[in-house]
């Protein structure tokens, strides 16, 4: 089945996850970790992308941005990427790719998922049995969405300024939501709105962007094929 294209829209939140190819290691010291986050933030100022939520895994990164240009994400991943590679290869005397082709990405409903995305994404670590709380786990936005760091990268979403009046105020209704488990039905529906670049988001904003885009934005409908004899009932 063709793969669809990645939507890109100015203003709309994109979840982007990058993995190692063959999901093999992609950071191997602290240094790496830092390197790659310093290049972020320089390409999120040059391409004009707002980065709100990040972790890196040791062979995967998950980033959650809002571009101002339509190609800004693009222009961002493409140069990250190309630059991170030439990094690891002169530095570890390696050759060849690291990351596992295409990134995945997908467009977030602000008002029903952004918070909920990026709480994703930082409890990434968990999950992965890592470490028990997200503040253990030094990669990732975390400690600056929820604890006193300040990530020169990130820039707040109006979903997260709406949590509170003042920033400790925000910082402590984040926090807040991690007492909340993400049901293994939403768990799975993020995964599959990135991998397959479909919408995530509710039927409303699903429709704004299927006619804003004029590209389906949602799996087809099961039931087989209708020309087969088993759809129509014939054994």
């Amino acid at each position: 089945m063709a793969r669809l294209p990645r939507l890109n829209l100015p203003g709309i939140p994109q979840h982007v996850v990058q993995r190692g190819n063959n999901r093999q290691v992609s950071f191997f010291t602290e240094q790496d970790y830092a390197v790659y986050l310093d290049k972020l933030k320089d390409y999120a100022k040059k391409y004009q992308v707002n980065v709100h939520a990040f972790v890196l895994m040791t062979n995967h990164v998950h980033l959650l941005m809002t571009p101002e240009t339509e190609k800004g994400v693009s222009q961002l991943m493409q140069s990250l990427g190309r630059y991170y590679v030439m990094y690891i290869n002169k530095t570890y005397q390696r050759t060849g790719t690291l990351w596992e082709g295409r990134y995945k990405s997908t467009l977030v409903d602000s008002d029903n998922y952004f918070l909920l995305v990026s709480r994703y994404i930082e409890l990434n670590p968990v999950r992965a049995n890592m470490v028990e709380h997200p503040a253990e786990y030094p990669w990732s936005s975390y400690h600056s969405n929820a604890l006193n760091k300040d990530v020169a990268i990130l820039s707040p979403h109006h979903c997260y300024q709406s949590l509170g009046k003042t920033e400790e105020a925000r910082k402590q209704a984040y926090k807040y939501l991690f007492k909340h488990h993400i049901p293994e039905l939403t768990l799975q529906e993020i995964r599959d709105a990135t991998n397959n670049a479909w919408v995530l988001g509710e039927n409303r904003f699903k429709q704004q962007i299927e006619q804003q885009t004029g590209r389906r934005v949602v799996p087809l409908a099961r039931g087989g094929d209708r020309k087969s004899k088993g759809f129509k009932g014939i054994n």
